[in-house]
């Protein structure tokens, strides 16, 4: 399913080519030991949260987080269920609406999105062995 690389990268993936949606939780694992641990049933997610401002009422997300097979997807998510809770009600019309969808998003383990970030590793793997052969070839 996924490339697997030659070239041991540390792992700075960016999920949807923004600086915004960087990964935590990787702590510098290189690419293959990433693979692995997605086959040993981790997953990366990231939890919405909802802010609200009378009139104004913002969805946000938080950044991808990897969630190893033994790790509690509802405790990495409490942090947002209590900015939600806290902050999300207080918006018209939408804000009570935005913020049940946001505790239900995370109650259930966040939004899973393993496959667009192992789709982005791929293509880093693969950019960094194409510009090693180019290296090479000069």
């Amino acid at each position: 399913m996924y490339r697997k690389g030659s070239i041991n990268v540390l792992v700075e993936v960016m999920l949807l080519e923004t600086d915004l949606m960087k990964i935590k939780n990787i702590d510098g694992i290189k690419t293959e030991d990433l693979e692995l641990e997605v086959k040993r049933g981790g997953r990366f997610v990231y939890f919405p949260y909802t802010v609200s401002f009378l009139v104004v009422t913002l969805k946000r997300n938080s950044g991808v987080y990897l969630l190893r097979d033994n790790e509690n997807a509802a405790m990495k998510g409490l942090p947002f269920i209590i900015i939600s809770v806290l902050f999300g009600w207080w918006g018209i019309p939408f804000g009570p609406k935005y913020t049940i969808e946001s505790i239900r998003t995370i109650c259930k383990g966040g939004k899973d999105v393993t496959d667009e970030v192992m789709a982005t590793v791929a293509g880093h793997i693969l950019f960094k062995e194409v510009q090693m052969q180019k290296n090479i070839q000069l």
